[in-house]
């Protein structure tokens, strides 16, 4: 189905492709993975024809129909059905022409191609798939321009669906979507009746609903066979033996270049010296596999002890102006709570995060906050409150008015920004580099609950992994809105659910709730008030979570207090190696070099007792996790 051969590609002098190749078997469903700004995006610009490659080609099939979702549908009059309708242009010229047809031939002819292409079931088809991404059947006769860009994004992905096309190319397809609308693509890509090419961070997804994987990597492109987690598992078996063959070539290296050191010399053995020259010079080298460094996500811990209930909520009822929006929800959030909160989107799930963080008023009941409460709110929106022409050290110099440069610059290191980044315009960050940032400027202060809606939609995998590291490590209470059922597995204890005008507490867990979506079935049949309502069993499962990782939390601060003691003292072993650089040292002050010499040695000792201790607690830790996991 597509042929790509000695890619090359470069924008603004930097290398995205390098003599890249691929073939992609058609029937084929794979996954496109790799670092935010590798490239993955671009490629598909440039199967698309959007943009030149500078070197090499690609050859796709040349009657195959190339599908992607360009941009979100138009804000017109036309019904959501009929846009999407509209979509399958093959169909829409056949009709027209049967309009006007007159020789008899090329009327059978049209014919025979609408009934090939069920043009006679194409309305059915296409309420199928809105139903799918989230259309009720009224939402589908409605005018596009009464939706928002979300929901837009998903009236051009129906389409390009519907369409059917020979390679569809999808580029992030969930990042719309809530869990129901995800779990019904995982579905439908998984039974795609030809060549399926997309990008996704989304490990489930990854795992379901494709069965390869293209991996881009240092500017070149590995097929794969199998899902997400047996590429995960082949690839780091295939570093392993490649750095194991690495090793074994420079050491029959290393030995060939102490004969030619110790032999050319001598008359007798000048001539093998200079084959195993020769040799050398033929050997290509293995270049070492390894993983990119991926940037932790760091969150400040709560600065201050509050009271439980953190929130508290009494028949609350919030909304938008005169428009109510949720309403009749009760129940708590503690400071030991992880919640997830689920639902189809449009059925309050922002709403409610907007209210326990403050920025809609609550219409009816009542809401207790704890005295001296702070909360960090993530969300889209949210992006709005960075400031476009700024650098991300200049929105921390507002924080951090008195403190020195290097101290601001190491504050938005933790955020995960590399030193290049930080002097960067913000409008000139990749999204996943300013959700970094808004999630570094949000919890400056040390919060004590996290409200994180879709915190991932920028970010790839390794960093998704590094939010959950991160999240599991933070003491204070998260509620996170996410279709990432990986972040939600690996983050939280209970499940929310928000629907038919309210929030639930489910007691049940997230493949129980998978499951009722896919079979259709109610939710328990009834639709209780967020209450304190759980099973004594998941109280005390919540309540051993929130032990553990306050059992934890010492050690992981002696970690972090010794990596802070181990980087002053290298820093004062530089200052000292770079006083005793200076030749006349000695014939200056002699006295001053030794004292120099013995300050060296007994930093040198303090960093190894430092770095010994360090590995201790971090093996103590690792051990203590393990102990978790197992119990």
């Amino acid at each position: 189905m597509l042929q790509i051969t000695n890619l090359t590609y470069l924008i603004e002098g930097r290398t995205l492709f390098e003599n890249a190749n691929l073939t992609l078997p058609a029937g084929s469903k794979a996954g496109f993975v790799g670092r935010n700004g590798s490239g993955k995006t671009t490629l598909f610009k440039i199967l698309q024809g959007e943009i030149a490659p500078d070197g090499g080609s690609f050859e796709i099939h040349q009657r195959a129909r190339i599908g992607a979702v360009a941009q979100e549908a138009p804000a017109t009059a036309d019904s959501v059905m009929d846009i999407v309708l509209s979509a399958d242009k093959e169909r829409l010229a056949l009709l027209a022409e049967a309009e006007t047809v007159t020789d008899p031939n090329r009327i059978g002819e049209v014919y025979t191609r609408l009934a090939e292409i069920e043009s006679h079931s194409a309305e059915a088809r296409a309420s199928a798939v809105l139903k799918g991404l989230g259309f009720s059947a009224e939402k589908q006769a409605e005018p596009c321009a009464n939706l928002s860009g979300g929901w837009r994004m998903r009236v051009s992905l129906a389409g390009v669906l519907f369409s059917q096309p020979d390679l569809l190319l999808l580029d992030e397809p969930t990042n719309y979507l809530d869990l129901e609308g995800t779990l019904w693509l995982e579905r439908y890509l998984a039974n795609y009746p030809y060549t399926v090419f997309m990008i996704s961070h989304d490990r489930d997804l990854l795992n379901k609903a494709v069965d390869s994987i293209v991996h881009l990597d240092h500017q070149d492109l590995s097929f794969y066979r199998g899902q997400y987690d047996q590429f995960e598992a082949n690839r780091r078996l295939q570093m392993e033996l490649n750095n194991k063959q690495r090793e074994k070539q420079q050491v029959q290296l290393d030995h060939m270049a102490k004969f030619v050191e110790r032999f050319r010399a001598k008359a007798s053995k000048a001539k093998q010296a200079q084959s195993r020259l020769k040799r050398m010079e033929k050997i290509k080298p293995i270049a070492a596999m390894f993983d990119e460094y991926v940037s932790p996500f760091s969150f400040p811990q709560p600065q201050r002890a509050v009271s439980a209930p953190l929130i508290s909520l009494d028949d609350a009822a919030t909304g938008y102006g005169e428009t109510r929006i949720l309403s009749k929800i009760s129940g708590r959030i503690d400071p030991e709570d992880r919640i997830a909160l689920v639902g189809i989107n449009g059925n309050g799930k922002s709403t409610f995060a907007k209210l326990l963080a403050g920025d809609i008023e609550l219409q009816d009941g009542r809401m207790t906050k704890a005295r001296k409460l702070e909360i960090a709110h993530f969300a889209q929106h949210q992006m709005d409150m960075l400031r476009p022409k700024e650098t991300p050290l200049q929105h921390v110099e507002s924080l951090m008015p008195y403190d020195s440069e290097a101290k601001r610059r190491s504050r938005v290191a933790q955020m995960g920004l590399s030193t290049s980044r930080m002097e960067t315009l913000t409008e000139n960050l990749s999204g996943g580099e300013r959700a970094r940032l808004l999630m570094g400027l949000i919890t400056f202060s040390g919060p004590n609950i996290l409200i994180l809606d879709e915190p991932t939609n920028h970010l790839d995998i390794d960093s998704r992994d590094a939010l959950v590291q991160a999240l599991n490590e933070y003491e204070g209470a998260v509620l996170i809105i996410s279709h990432d059922r990986h972040l939600i597995e690996a983050t939280v204890d209970q499940l929310w659910i928000a629907e038919n005008g309210t929030i639930s507490v489910c007691d049940y867990d997230l493949d129980t709730y998978q499951r009722s979506i896919l079979g259709g079935s109610k939710k328990n049949g009834k639709n209780d008030a967020v209450k304190d309502q759980s099973s004594p069993d998941k109280k005390q499962d919540r309540k051993a979570s929130a032990a553990l990782r306050a059992e934890l939390a010492p050690l992981r601060k002696e970690i972090k207090s010794l990596e802070a003691d181990i980087s002053k003292l290298n820093k004062r072993l530089e200052k000292v190696d770079q006083e005793l650089s200076d030749p006349d040292l000695f014939k200056k002050d002699p006295e001053l070099a030794v004292k120099l010499g013995k300050d060296r040695a007994d930093c040198l000792n303090e960093i190894e007792l430092a770095e010994t201790n360090w590995l201790d607690k971090v093996e103590a830790l690792e051990s203590a996790e393990k102990e978790q996991q197992a119990r």
